[in-house]
């Protein structure tokens, strides 16, 4: 994979081959790998009157199959967040190819949306609750000048960062803690208690891509929270210009207050990169 840290996408076959109609047919659950350009869209979730990511796979898996079809996606994500390795699980006709499905299903949605794979699974798999763990990518251009051809895909910060720094920072997440300090506080009924913003997180830290200007921060967790990762890219940007020491995660995650940690980094830099299903879910 080269610097710019973006997989090409390859396109086998012919896309315009369609999917025969049967009759009342049987279903079985289906699993897809889908990746996306969030700067396209309002967000994954669907939402009426706006474009987002599921709208469009709903709409696209309707009109092929020619049967309402229902999905489930392993995580939300906001505006302008992208997704390589995004997964939706969802029943459709037993009898659909789905290597031909899914290609007439990209050329409905290209360029803005490609289903990766897709195979068939037991009729228990859920996207969003078998997962055991997802994993988030967040890019960095961190140069005097900006890059124009990663406007869309990288945060530009123009000071010189401390990779040193944000790394040894980084390790401090790496753990089960309460990520209050670093989640927006959810929308609850007052009759209801407010969710646990308890987490796991697996592995954390940075890289620089190939000796490029580029910074790669990569997160593995149970589940998060959310702008969790936007707000600890945030924090440990700080870090690395020295406005925050590194030592300084510990205590901000102890406070449980949003108030100490560090600003949202913008979405376009936050890719989620791979969904698991190894394993047992943590809160199981």
């Amino acid at each position: 994979m080269g610097w710019v840290g973006i997989l090409d996408l390859v396109t086998e076959g012919d896309p315009t081959e369609t999917v025969e109609e049967t009759a009342d047919p049987e279903v079985r659950r289906a699993r897809f790998t889908v990746a996306y350009h969030g700067g396209r869209f309002r967000g994954f979730a669907p939402n009426h009157g706006v474009r987002t990511v599921m709208g469009d796979l709903v709409a696209a898996m309707t009109k092929v199959a020619r049967r309402p079809v229902e999905l489930t996606g392993a995580g939300r994500t906001d505006a302008g967040v992208h997704a390589w390795g995004q997964v939706v699980s969802g029943d459709l006709p037993a009898d659909l190819d789905l290597h031909k499905f899914a290609r007439r299903i990209n050329k409905l949605c290209a360029p803005d949306v490609s289903v990766r794979d897709g195979e068939w699974v037991d009729d228990t798999f859920d996207a969003r609750f078998s997962a055991t763990w997802r994993q988030y990518r967040y890019h960095v251009w961190n140069a005097p000048a900006p890059n124009p051809i990663l406007a869309d895909v990288a945060w530009h910060v123009g000071r010189p960062l401390d990779l040193d720094a944000m790394h040894r920072a980084a390790t401090s997440f790496v753990g089960e803690h309460d990520f209050s300090s670093f989640c927006r506080k959810p929308k609850v009924d007052a009759a209801h208690p407010p969710p646990s913003m308890v987490r796991i997180m697996y592995d954390a830290g940075w890289s620089r891509v190939d000796g490029s200007p580029m910074l790669r921060f990569e997160i593995r967790g149970s589940a998060f929270c959310h702008q969790q990762v936007r707000s600890t890219v945030g924090t440990l940007v700080d870090v690395g210009l020295g406005r925050l020491p590194a030592d300084t995660i510990p205590g901000i995650l102890a406070a449980r207050d949003r108030a100490a940690a560090g600003g949202v980094a913008p979405p376009h830099g936050l890719v989620l990169w791979a969904v698991g299903y190894d394993g047992t879910r943590w809160d199981a």
